[in-house]
């Protein structure tokens, strides 16, 4: 009796172990807690501090200071940009032609010194 006790206890104890870890995958398997988000260009879950282009904010609102990150498609026609502001979502930007500019809405992605890039919204720059 008690073996079973401690058994259906063990299990229990798993199966509730196995809802909090990992838990919080969103739509695509990607866990949150881990610290992974879906890239829509890599079309994986990705960490968007592991990333190789980091960008910092300017001017921060409060004490700490947020960043952001760029991944590029293997044909630089598109930047998918992750930041704060989005609620999660990432960005996909566009470049027309062969100018080194890539568009969405208000936010523009432009080269700046060598291998920086600057983030800018509404033509103000808000991360580099």
């Amino acid at each position: 009796m008690k073996k079973t006790i401690l058994l259906c206890t063990m299990f229990l104890g798993s199966f509730t172990f196995a809802q909090t870890a990992g838990g919080d995958k969103d739509a695509h398997g990607c866990i949150g807690s881990a610290g992974y988000t879906y890239s829509q260009i890599k079309k994986d879950c990705v960490r968007v501090f592991e990333q190789k282009i980091k960008l910092t904010e300017v001017a921060p609102k409060g004490s700490a200071t947020s960043m952001a990150a760029v991944i590029f498609s293997k044909d630089l026609k598109k930047a998918e940009v992750f930041i704060p502001d989005t609620d999660g979502e990432s960005l996909i930007l566009t470049r027309s032609g062969k100018a080194k500019v890539w568009k969405k809405d208000d936010y523009v992605l432009v080269p700046f010194q060598k291998d920086e890039y600057q983030l800018k919204k509404d033509n103000v720059v808000i991360y580099q």
